[in-house]
């Protein structure tokens, strides 16, 4: 099925212009056969209300509303992939566009090939082949099925992005066991980010939110600490 796909930017920006020109090629061939281009969020909202993305790729610095307040408005009303591009590297930043819904964040400059695997990682709907067989994982307080990426706890359905499922599922599979942050960020968003622990504190956090009874207090995801987290799904 081809793949659909939005991007957003503002054409005021010379480094935006530069960016596009340069990965959108690429991204035509290789990763999306129906993509739809928005110069502004408000344009690039208008056009998500009549057209389903399999993916959205949006700029950070656009006029008028800007990338962290789209991501927001997007994920407030789909689950579909959200990959920030900005020339901001700081953490604060990073840690603010995923809060608001973005499930992954590139720092410019960067090569086409690290955005393309970025794509890819976004895409896949699981994260390693096993998960790809589909099936259910029935596990102490939590019904896990990965064909439908349907997800309930304690009998009460709970709906999660795309990449907390993956989260989700990757850790399901090693119940009781302690998996390292790097282990974890590769599994999840591929090589490229094995540096960004940011992004784990941010989901575990937002999948805290969902799954526990009371975040702040977890019975299901635990922290531990300097190493990664660990799973108990009978939230012993």
């Amino acid at each position: 099925m081809p793949r659909q796909w939005m991007s957003t930017s503002s054409l005021r920006r010379r480094s935006d212009r530069r960016s596009r020109s340069s990965a959108h090629p690429g991204r035509r061939r290789r990763a999306a056969d129906n993509p739809r281009l928005a110069d502004f969020a408000e344009t690039a909202l208008e056009i998500l209300k009549d057209w389903t993305a399999d993916l959205v790729i949006t700029d950070l610095a656009m006029p008028v509303m800007d990338g962290v307040e789209l991501c927001r408005r997007v994920r407030a009303k789909s689950e579909v992939p959200i990959i920030v591009l900005s020339v901001r590297g700081e953490e604060r930043t990073k840690v603010q566009a995923l809060d608001a819904g973005a499930d992954d964040y590139v720092t410019k400059p960067f090569g086409i090939n690290e955005l393309l695997a970025r794509v890819r990682a976004s895409l896949r709907r699981s994260p390693s082949s096993e998960e790809e067989e589909g099936g259910l994982i029935d596990a102490g307080d939590f019904h896990i099925d990965l064909d439908t990426h349907s997800v309930s706890v304690r009998g009460r359905e709970v709906h999660l992005t795309p990449k907390e499922f993956e989260l989700l599922v990757y850790l399901a599979r090693r119940p009781e066991k302690v998996v390292a942050h790097r282990v974890l960020l590769r599994a999840v968003w591929g090589p490229n980010s094995t540096e960004q622990p940011e992004y784990l504190r941010v989901f575990i956090g937002q999948l805290r939110k969902k799954i526990e009874l009371e975040a702040s207090s977890p019975r299901y995801l635990y922290t531990e600490p300097w190493i990664g987290y660990r799973f108990d799904p009978a939230g012993k």
